[in-house]
């Protein structure tokens, strides 16, 4: 084959460098890539260059890289790839050459050791990986070797260089071993010779660190090396004089840092915690630093107190139960404890003054799961010592939890406000926490500090206070079960005298009567007390998210207590809706808000504060006579018709289209909640049915009656645009799954609209709309027919575009799928209308097994699962895949064999199972066909593996689970992946 001639960036942007991989090449392509000013020129060298790395040609240019001529950025691409060849190609290299492989790097290293340190550290990688790959057989004592050669004393290089050297190629030693790809029982070798091997560093380490001759960048190294070690689980007893030496160290500002890694690394390993004796010495050692600590926090010294805090943490946190189990030691530990006390309480607020206190949180856990895991006699002793601690701590907490003041608040970044956030809802969850072990007690010690505050009259209390102590209140209410708390009548009580002069209180005085909400249902007497805060917030657009969220967990708590308030909340909304107060803005939940209990029906304008007020409403409403729902919807929602009836008229635009669709979406909003019936506690699922209203028509469906015109007058002139139809589809798909067999009024005229919606321009959400009302009505007699006319139209209308190219649109494939599966699920009688074309469903669904997007994938195996067991009692679905299923079994081999994600092979292995357990006359017929062409379904697979496959799947037809497991295996082996490590997790 004649070789091209070009070099890499000879040529020019775009054309393709050849693969001559010569040294001039290499360093042309380096030139290139570090140079060069086009993009894509650039990203041509690398590509080039990871190609070169990997040739055979790399042994020889990597050396001549290397040449003392050669800028760094060139000598580091010959290490590179000299450490690539090493690691990944092992195999390759004669075992006659492994010792001038190995004189040859210590060469370089030995050069490079008064050169640049990059590439001194990259040739050192490669000296580790060649070692490990050796060791134990081919070089049983390579670490005692590295240290020989680099201590003699004939080397041309300084003491220092050398020294410096070899404490780069031991510290990257370990490293290079836990990112190693070594098989699994040669890395157990190779752990436990490199175990035996530490005896040759630590006494040199040792050495290093305590002789006062040694250079900081000595010692620094000796520490990096000390860290690097002790994560191969070296004993900790083994460790010891290290470890001191590097608490010593603490006091050298220079070496502050590689000690405190040092020693974290040390105590951090899981095997420490057999060695009570040593954690015992380390004790008195980490309490020593306390002082040191004081200095730092008086001094500002942040990197200082969280380095020691690191320490103290450390060995708290990983050996709590084994200190504990200490009894006579009881004290030393206490006073452990009290230290990391002092570091949560540090003082200055989190993130600007300090960021330690939140390097303890974790440790509290641990402590008190420690102490009640033990045997009752044993945790009550520890109870009595440990629970002053945990009351202190809540008050620690609780003081880190305030704000600043408004001026120093004023001055914080946004990063800075949303990192406070986050840390306060840390504090929240370990207070949460904490009342585990303290109970009852804890809330009426927060209920007791709280009425002093609010009570007191001979000092002004801060606003951050109150705020404080309320959220410790809110933290629990909103997880724990309060309503048996003899304290919340009294905070119910006392809310109302908090004199709130600030948002930041407001919203947590909010939230705080949203958690208790629950409570309120079972003490309706006490709503009065905080409902009129609640519709005063209201109408303060800085509190948009508490309040509505608030009003909305008391509206559904507490409905069928709230008729006597009904006016006053409907009209105070209202004022709030009309005003526009809570603007269309997108917002985030928070962890305060409950977002679980409804999903939002739109995109962006539909998660807004609007939305979250109509569903309160919807809650509301659903609790008061059929007249007095009507009276409220025609108040509340006349405005919003009277505007979309005008919004009809007018020509399309996009500020029109924003105002339909937030108007669509405030009624989808208030129809998902407005539900004046009860579901039947034994229903669950599909077979989900309600109470029988007696009251006559639902007000969902007459408003609904009454407004069909307008919208389908909406449609008429948006179905071109999706998130209008979206947005249609959502007001009856809401309505629907909320009001069940209720909604059977609007079936008929329904289906028709969704008919000739779907038949003007197809879209996915009339599809989901068309499966919901399959779901609930398809059974029943009187709304057969309208549903199986829907059903025939979209399926004709969805085979056109089949037809006509259905790969622009994924999202109507996924919907068709869904609703073909659910149609057969609920009533198979829709397959049995000669006009349903089922060989052409059945071809469509195996090409939309071929679809690169996984959702429709997953849609068309589930339509198949469905339809494979009908094979039997719908004579047309029998007939179809007699003919057709051998299509289906190839389409499914296609994708096992490395066409499909190896995400969906559950899917496809579903597929096989209900083959073989519906047809398997059939089946055992088709796989043995389809596997018969060489390089089917894989060119990797032998006609033995093939053969075997199919015995297996023709053998299980009852366990799942099995199946699942063998279309795993041979999709491994498909793709060439079969035991390599990309398989671990799979």
């Amino acid at each position: 084959m004649e070789r091209r001639e070009e070099q890499p960036g000879a040529a020019g942007a775009g054309a393709a460098p050849a693969l001559d991989f010569t040294v001039e090449n290499v360093e042309k392509a380096l030139h290139q890539l570090y140079y060069d000013p086009n993009i894509e020129n650039k990203n041509l060298a690398q590509k080039w260059l990871m190609q070169a790395q990997v040739s055979p040609q790399a042994w020889h240019f990597s050396w001549q890289l290397l040449q003392p001529d050669k800028v760094p950025e060139i000598q580091y691409f010959g290490a590179s790839a000299l450490h690539i060849k090493i690691s990944r190609y092992w195999s390759d290299i004669p075992t006659d050459q492994y010792e001038s492989l190995k004189a040859q790097l210590f060469t370089q290293i030995t050069r490079f050791a008064s050169g640049s340190k990059i590439v001194l550290t990259r040739l050192c990688v490669a000296l580790a990986s060649l070692a490990l790959s050796m060791m134990p057989d081919a070089w049983p004592c390579a670490v005692a070797d590295m240290v020989r050669l680099f201590q003699a004393e004939d080397s041309p290089v300084d003491g220092q260089g050398r020294c410096l050297a070899l404490l780069e190629l031991l510290t990257v030693l370990p490293e290079e071993f836990q990112t190693s790809r070594l098989p699994q029982y040669r890395k157990g070798l190779v752990r436990t010779s490199l175990a035996v091997e530490c005896g040759a560093v630590f006494p040199l380490l040792e050495q290093l660190l305590q002789q006062p001759s040694s250079p900081s960048c000595v010692r620094q190294k000796v520490l990096k090396c000390f860290s690097s070690w002790v994560q191969l689980e070296v004993p900790l007893q083994d460790c010891e004089a290290l470890i001191q030496a590097a608490f010593a160290a603490l006091q050298d500002s220079e070496l502050f840092d590689s000690s405190v890694e040092a020693i974290v690394n040390a105590i951090s390993q899981p095997d420490a915690q057999r060695y009570v004796n040593t954690l015992l010495k380390l004790i008195p050692l980490v309490l020593g630093l306390q002082e040191q600590l004081r200095q730092a926090v008086q001094n500002g010294d942040m990197e200082t107190s969280h380095g020691i805090c690191r320490i103290a943490v450390a060995l708290g946190e990983n050996h709590s139960r084994a200190l504990l189990d200490q009894v006579e030691h009881w004290q030393s530990f206490l006073a452990l404890v009290n230290m990391i006390m002092f570091c949560t309480g540090i003082p200055g607020h989190y993130p600007v003054n300090e960021t330690t206190s939140s390097l303890t949180l974790t440790f509290w856990y641990t402590l008190q799961d420690d102490i009640l895991s033990f045997e009752a006699e044993k945790q009550a002793v520890y109870q009595q010592v440990y629970r002053p601690v945990y009351f202190q701590l809540v008050d620690v907490l609780l003081h880190k939890a305030q704000f600043p003041s408004d001026e120093e608040y004023g001055f914080w970044s946004s990063d800075e406000k949303e990192q406070f956030r986050i840390y306060r809802v840390d504090i929240s969850d370990t207070l949460m926490y904490v009342y585990e072990m303290l109970g009852a007690e804890l809330l009426s010690n927060l209920y007791d500090k709280l009425g002093r505050l609010l009570t007191s009259s001979e000092e002004p209390y801060s606003w951050q206070h109150t705020e404080a102590l309320l959220y410790g209140f809110q933290s629990i209410a909103e997880t724990i079960d309060v309503n048996y708390s003899d304290v919340v009548p009294g905070l119910i009580g006392l809310i109302p005298r908090i004199s709130i002069s600030n948002v930041q209180l407001a919203d947590t005085v909010m939230f705080t009567i949203g958690a208790l909400s629950e409570w309120l249902a079972d003490h309706p007497v006490m709503i009065n007390s905080v409902l009129p805060l609640v519709l005063h917030a209201l109408g303060n657009p800085e509190l948009s998210v508490s309040s509505v969220s608030t009003l909305k967990k008391i509206c559904r708590e507490c409905k069928y207590d709230l008729p006597p308030y009904a006016a006053n909340i409907v009209a105070v909304s209202q004022d709030v809706l009309m005003k526009q107060i809570h603007k269309r803005l997108i917002f985030l939940p928070t962890p305060q808000l409950d977002v679980a209990r409804t999903d939002h029906p739109c995109s962006a304008p539909q998660t807004s504060q609007c939305m979250w007020l109509m569903q309160a409403l919807g809650f509301l409403l659903s609790a008061l006579q059929v007249e007095e729902i009507l009276k409220n919807l025609h108040s509340l929602i006349s405005p919003y018709i009277q505007q979309l009836e005008k919004l009809a008229e007018e020509i399309p635009n996009p500020s029109n289209k924003l105002a339909i669709v937030h108007i669509l979406g405030l009624l989808s909003n208030l129809f998902t909640t407005l539900d004046i019936s009860h579901h039947e506690d034994d229903h669950e699922g599909p077979e989900l049915r309600k109470l029988p209203v007696p009251q006559g028509p639902n007000p969902v469906v007459v408003v609904l009656q009454q407004v069909f015109q307008l919208i389908q007058k909406v449609l008429s002139k948006w179905l071109n645009d999706a998130q209008v139809v979206e947005a249609v589809c959502a007001i009856f798909e809401k309505s629907v799954k909320t009001l069940l067999d209720d909604f059977a009024p609007m079936v008929p005229q329904l289906c028709e609209m969704l008919g000739r919606m779907y038949s003007t321009i197809p879209q996915a959400s009339a599809l989901d709309l068309t499966r919901q009302l399959v779901h609930i009505f398809a059974h029943e007699p009187a709304h057969f027919p309208p549903i199986e006319a829907l059903f025939l139209l979209v399926t004709s209308v969805t085979l056109t575009l089949f037809q006509q190219g259905p790969r622009d649109h994924p999202d109507i494939v996924d919907s068709f799928m869904q609703l073909l599966a659910q149609a057969l699920k609920r009533k198979p009688d829709l397959f049995l209308c000669e006009r349903l074309d089922v060989k052409a469903v059945f071809q469509c669904a195996v090409l939309a097994l071929k679809f690169p997007e996984a959702p429709t994938v997953k849609a068309s195996c589930g339509f198949f699962t469905e339809l494979l067991p009908r094979c039997g009692e719908v004579e047309s679905v029998g007939k179809v895949v007699q003919e057709d299923g051998r299509m289906l079994l190839i389409a499914v081999l296609e994708a096992i064999g490395g066409q499909a994600s190896r995400s969906l092979m559950d899917c496809f292995a579903d597929i096989l199972f209900a083959l073989n357990k519906h047809c398997f006359s059939l089946l055992s017929m088709w796989i043995k066909e389809a596997l018969q062409p060489p390089g089917f379904p894989s060119a990797r697979l032998s006609p033995e593996q093939k053969d075997t496959f199919s015995q297996q799947i023709l053998r299980e037809r009852v366990n799942k689970r099995r199946v699942k497991e063998m279309v795993k295996e041979f999709t491994l082996l498909c793709r060439g992946l079969h035991g390599t490590d990309y398989t671990a997790d799979y």
